[in-house]
């Protein structure tokens, strides 16, 4: 009797792990469409940016939330390197890899990455950042080494007001300082010297 009760007791433990992760997962979506008709120049981009953008933008209208290690929008969600991945593979872009670290790797032999160091966009660093560029960050979750590249957005440009937007999937950044929670556009901010996190560069997409 005593085995029996010990197994129900793990089991119940173990449904009740089940349902908190089911909880974290089932986090409401809170995002804004990307308003492509306020990013100054747009008309002027690349074809092929243009075309990439307004695809960026059909998946920022779908209330899809912040869903680790899914890189599918019919998942209901998708995490940041799940979401450059399903973007960039959907528009033809090749051998693509699928985490940010390997993306990064990615693009820094393509030779196409421009790695920065300053906490400033006045840094001639940022003289090179185009509309379209993937943005990579270091150290915005601990991922047991400092260097591993953690977080990977798309460069939208400016808007009316010269603010500088990104694209991708994320569970707290900010857009028009307010915290959003899933596929969305965001507010391109540079995180301070005292931050943990850190902004390590900006690419063109390989081949394009």
């Amino acid at each position: 009797m005593l085995k029996i009760i010990r197994i129900l007791f793990l089991l119940l433990i173990f449904l009740s792990s089940l349902t908190s992760l089911a909880g974290d997962q089932a986090q409401p979506a809170i995002t804004q469409p990307i308003p492509i008709a306020d990013l100054i120049g747009f008309d002027q981009y690349p074809t092929f940016i243009k075309t990439l953008i307004r695809d960026a933008s059909s998946l920022s209208k779908e209330n899809l939330t912040y869903t680790y290690g899914s890189a599918d929008p019919k998942n209901k969600g998708m995490d940041c390197s799940g979401t450059m991945y399903y973007l960039l593979t959907s528009n033809g872009v090749k051998d693509v890899p699928r985490s940010a670290d390997e993306m990064y790797q990615w693009v820094k032999k393509a030779d196409t990455l421009y790695q920065v160091h300053a906490h400033d966009f006045n840094s001639s660093e940022f003289s090179e950042l185009k509309p379209g560029d993937l943005l990579f960050w270091s150290g915005t979750y601990d991922k047991g080494n400092v260097n591993s590249i953690t977080h990977v957005m798309l460069y939208l440009g400016q808007n009316a007001k010269h603010e500088r937007l990104m694209f991708g999937a994320s569970d707290g950044r900010t857009y028009q300082n307010k915290k959003m929670w899933g596929v969305s556009v965001f507010d391109f901010k540079l995180p301070s010297r005292e931050d943990t996190a850190k902004f390590v560069g900006y690419s063109r997409i390989p081949h394009h």
